[in-house]
């Protein structure tokens, strides 16, 4: 059986961006795919804005708390997805990396942080769409 892919989302303070992706990743892929989001520079608490957003969503985000980008957590990592990170984000051969570049949310009011969160929501249904993709693929190959 083959294991269920992760991704790591990855911006400075994962107080937005990246926890906004963590979030529609797990609401639209449920148990499907493992989701992490981590920072490289964190801060105390989640940007309230982006709660707002993203219960409009009927996505609740409040719970998550921003956390310490880990050489751990990209190792156990198929996919990272970095935001705006720069060179703070390690690399480690091996792991697919992908860099969106999206605006940060930070500082933004609602109708900024919206048209963030459009953005992010294409992007994961792509990526969840890739993702199950490749999953079919292997379980095929290596059934």
């Amino acid at each position: 059986m083959v294991n269920k892919p992760s991704v790591l989302f990855v911006c400075v303070h994962n107080a937005g961006r990246s926890q906004m992706a963590a979030g529609y990743l797990s609401h639209l892929a449920g148990d499907t795919i493992e989701v992490r989001s981590a920072g490289s520079a964190p801060v105390d608490s989640i940007n309230l804005v982006v709660v707002e957003a993203m219960l409009e969503e009927g996505i609740d985000i409040s719970d998550q708390k921003p956390k310490i980008l880990t050489t751990d957590a990209i190792q156990i990592s198929d996919v990272v997805i970095t935001m705006g990170c720069g060179d703070a984000c390690l690399f480690f051969p091996g792991k697919r990396y992908l860099d969106w570049k999206l605006d940060d949310p930070a500082g933004e009011g609602l109708d900024a942080v919206r048209t963030i969160r459009r953005e992010i929501r294409q992007r994961i249904e792509g990526l969840i769409a890739e993702l199950q993709t490749m999953a079919t693929w292997l379980a095929l190959v290596f059934c």
